[in-house]
């Protein structure tokens, strides 16, 4: 059994795969100073209410919060006598290098989702995934994480909002009925779900442009399906894009180790 571990910076994501399919997911608010034994608790009480054995014999960790590695380390080492592979350290292989500037470090997550699109719909991609940021990555005919963009997030846009104006109340995401809203909390739902509409439109069709090719748009991330409300938006929605492409970058690294 392979234990998949995708650390965002407001969710951490668990996720069993048993070798022909995932058997749960389960989330936590990411927290670096939980504990590898606070993480076996919470771990080992839900499979046991699933009823399935803690029977782990590999781990594998994407992690854009970079703190909260160590204690998941411990707790592949401790509880499930594994040392894990971690996305974006050099002993962690990838099937295709990134082609960005010297130097860059890519964020693990928009490597993983690379190799999950690719598998699943081929070249020419590009990866829009809903997170604590909105990120657009672009993949290349050869499965190549090839850069991208990155902007604020939709809940990260609505809290600033908040925050920084005080008369502002803080709202829900949602589709308005209008766009033009007759209160405070349908204009700020307009504003944001408008918005971001236009944001993803528009960077895809620069991204089209500057490629000067089709590429198909696939979404992740859990407000990607309140953005595809009938506007043509995304050719695919993959809620388990992460998991899947977690679970590629560990068969091929064992693939590798055994030649």
């Amino acid at each position: 059994m392979l234990l998949c571990i995708d650390t965002g910076n407001t969710n951490t994501v668990f996720s069993v795969w048993n070798g022909e399919r995932f058997l749960a997911m389960w989330r936590i608010s990411t927290d670096h100073r939980r504990t590898a034994d606070e993480y076996f608790v919470w771990l080992s009480t839900l499979m046991s209410v699933q009823k399935f054995e803690l029977d782990i014999t590999d781990c594998i960790i994407s992690a854009t919060a970079p703190r909260v590695v160590f204690n998941l380390r411990v707790l592949c080492n401790r509880y499930f006598d594994t040392r894990p592979l971690v996305v974006g350290k050099p002993d962690c292989l990838l099937p295709v290098t990134p082609r960005v500037d010297q130097g860059t470090t890519v964020g693990p997550d928009r490597l993983v989702n690379t190799v999950g699109a690719f598998d699943r719909h081929g070249p020419d991609l590009i990866v829009v995934d809903f997170g604590t940021a909105t990120t657009f990555d672009v993949v290349d005919t050869d499965g190549a994480y090839v850069g991208g963009v990155i902007s604020p997030g939709v809940n990260l846009s609505l809290e600033a909002l908040h925050m920084g104006a005080a008369s502002l109340p803080h709202v829900d995401v949602t589709m308005p009925p209008k766009v033009i809203g007759t209160n405070t909390v349908a204009c700020i739902q307009s504003g944001i779900f408008w918005g971001y509409i236009g944001l993803v439109q528009g960077i895809v069709e620069k991204i089209r442009e500057e490629r000067g090719r089709a590429m198909k748009v696939i979404a992740t991330g859990g407000l990607a399906p309140l953005f595809d409300q009938g506007f043509d938006l995304f050719d695919a929605i993959e809620d388990d894009l992460t998991m899947h492409g977690l679970r590629l970058i560990h068969d091929y690294n064992k693939e590798m180790a055994h030649g």
